[in-house]
């Protein structure tokens, strides 16, 4: 791993998940269960807020799903473009370490909203449905879908559509994700769609011939398949729903009670996505380049109410 994406990943990972230090540790007693904010009060000045605590133990909880190049575990550490971008942003707010957690990807919204985590950094794309639940930063990266499918690409699969036409073929999803239902939307037979748990898993039965493809986005595939013989990825595409073209928008997730964090974290972000330069220095390394820098007109705001 470089120098560079060694910086900003501190944390550690332990075969529990989760390796709290005793600053840390002294934050969570002070915190109620589920919700984040401070014992016996909200967040207004007196209580401080999370990110008053976050700031005086110097550390910060992040969840993520082990989705490369996203968030994943590499030697004992937490890397991937999102933990990048979440670690340096906290940097920036005076938050020097990351303490790590891997969950499954469906379970990664209630478990923050259960105090695992303080923030989730596993490159979550913003829909409506999971705004209901947490509220997103400002969209960290846009990106687009692809499939992936055994070398030579025995079925011609190009699409969703495609894949619908196709008939008799079986296409895997990650759980909690929304390439299930961009699938239904272009017409695969609900029936005909399986959830697997990682992106190995989904690998893994390609090879084994009980997926005929792979469906995620277009930044992980390649990033799987570059690693792995025997497959290969489609162009990348943006998938249709009811007519409207699904932006790719994903960003870093916090509990409904924190607003002081989510703006403190919005203000940072808007200038590293202006000084593109750093932006691409931390993303980079994981396969991403100046295409997953974010519209400005693009809004969470809009992403949540879209549908």
């Amino acid at each position: 791993m470089s120098s560079t994406r060694r910086n900003f990943l501190r944390g550690s990972i332990g075969a529990g998940g989760l390796l709290l230090a005793p600053a840390l540790l002294g934050a969570c007693q002070q915190t109620e269960p589920g919700t984040g904010e401070p014992q016996g009060g909200g967040e207004g000045e007196e209580a401080g807020g999370l990110l008053a605590q976050l700031q005086e133990a110097g550390s910060v909880r992040i969840g993520f799903a082990g989705e490369e190049p996203y968030g994943f575990e590499e030697g004992g550490q937490p890397t991937g473009s999102s933990p990048a971008v979440v670690g340096y942003i906290f940097e920036q707010l005076g938050v020097p370490e990351m303490e790590a957690t891997v969950a499954e990807f469906g379970s990664l919204i209630p478990a923050l909203n259960a105090d695992r985590f303080d923030v989730v950094a596993a490159g979550m794309s913003i829909l409506p449905e999971r705004c209901q639940n947490a509220t997103f930063s400002e969209p960290v990266y846009v990106g687009s879908t692809a499939i992936m499918v055994k070398e030579g690409n025995p079925m011609n699969i190009t699409d969703l559509e495609s894949v619908a036409a196709a008939g008799d073929f079986t296409l895997g999803v990650m759980t909690g994700a929304v390439e299930r239902e961009f699938a239904i939307a272009a017409g695969v037979a609900e029936g005909s769609i399986q959830t697997v748990s990682t992106q190995q898993d989904g690998l893994d039965q390609i090879k084994a011939d009980r997926l005929d493809g792979f469906c995620l986005t277009s930044a992980s595939l390649n990033w799987l398949a570059d690693k792995n013989e025997g497959v290969e990825v489609t162009d990348s595409f943006v998938p249709v729903v009811d007519g409207e073209e699904q932006a790719g928008a994903g960003g870093a997730v916090f509990r409904q009670a924190n607003q002081d964090l989510v703006t403190a974290f919005n203000e940072e972000l808007k200038k590293l996505h202006e000084d593109q330069a750093k932006f691409l220095e931390l993303i980079s390394p994981f396969g991403f380049d100046e295409t997953a820098v974010p519209p400005a007109d693009l809004t969470t705001a809009d992403l949540c109410a879209a549908g």
